[in-house]
């Protein structure tokens, strides 16, 4: 697995500047490996969904130390790219996870807390 330190001197060859210009935005893609430290981390954010909250997170862009502006989607899409080979969407790594019964073990909270529900049994 790389890590976010190779990803950041990916983006200075592509767009120039330092690894430190780009570290951070690689780190935040990466920080799900503080949870499983194999390749599953990455259905956390590295989806397409997930460079679109970089940009919430970062904001649109980021000017690095020469003065360039670029794009955050484009550097996040770098990283995804550089991992996956492509940008799954979530739906891609939804649809690789086996359902179990106890991920659907829903406690009905309406029945309890709305006074206007049908009540059954």
């Amino acid at each position: 697995m790389a890590h976010p330190y190779h990803h950041a001197l990916s983006s200075v060859k592509k767009w120039g500047g330092q690894a430190d210009d780009f570290i951070e935005l690689h780190n935040w893609l990466d920080e799900s490996k503080m949870l499983t430290a194999d390749f599953r981390h990455r259905a956390l954010r590295h989806h397409a969904e997930g460079v679109f909250m970089m940009e919430r997170f970062f904001g649109l862009t980021i000017t690095i130390s020469t003065g360039r502006v670029v794009p955050v989607r484009v550097i996040g899409e770098q990283h995804i790219r550089e991992d996956l080979g492509f940008i799954p969407s979530f739906a891609d790594w939804i649809h690789c996870i086996r359902p179990e019964p106890w991920m659907g073990r829903a406690v009905p909270l309406h029945l309890e807390f709305d006074q206007f529900a049908a009540k059954t049994a």
